[in-house]
């Protein structure tokens, strides 16, 4: 498709997509988000990309190849809850680190289920632009 108006939105688009899929992997697990939607949202902005310009675009824009960014994403989910096990919990248990920062009084706190969610969102995105590769290439 070769549309001026399409090329120029989604030039404006794509970014405010992205940092609107990573608000919503990092405001996920209690709350609406997590890594399955954000990862769903930021696959969205590529497929966008893909649509206004070419799929080999798309591909570069995203600048990992997708099996290596969906084994890294799998890794990542499954070391995050090895953590449990190797603490004495069950598998997948949450488990806090806590960072102390000079000049601040409390540290800052770090979960275990942040890293999953992670991996989830690389996952997904990974395996959704897959298949719309695959479909746009057809």
């Amino acid at each position: 498709m070769s549309s001026l108006i399409l090329r120029t939105a989604i030039r404006y688009l794509f970014p405010i997509i992205v940092l609107f899929s990573i608000f919503l992997l990092l405001r996920g697990h209690d709350e609406p988000g997590g890594g399955f939607i954000g990862g769903l949202l930021g696959a969205t902005a590529f497929a966008l990309f893909a649509i206004g310009y070419s799929v080999e675009t798309s591909r570069r824009m995203l600048r990992f190849e997708l099996h290596q960014l969906m084994g890294f994403g799998l890794l990542m989910a499954t070391l995050s809850g090895v953590v449990g096990l190797i603490l004495g919990e069950p598998f997948l248990s949450s488990a806090w680190i806590e960072i102390p920062i000079p000049g601040r009084p409390e540290p800052f706190k770090l979960a275990t289920y942040l890293f999953f969610d992670i991996g989830v969102y690389l996952v997904v995105l990974s395996i959704t632009l897959m298949i719309v590769y695959a479909l746009a290439e057809e």
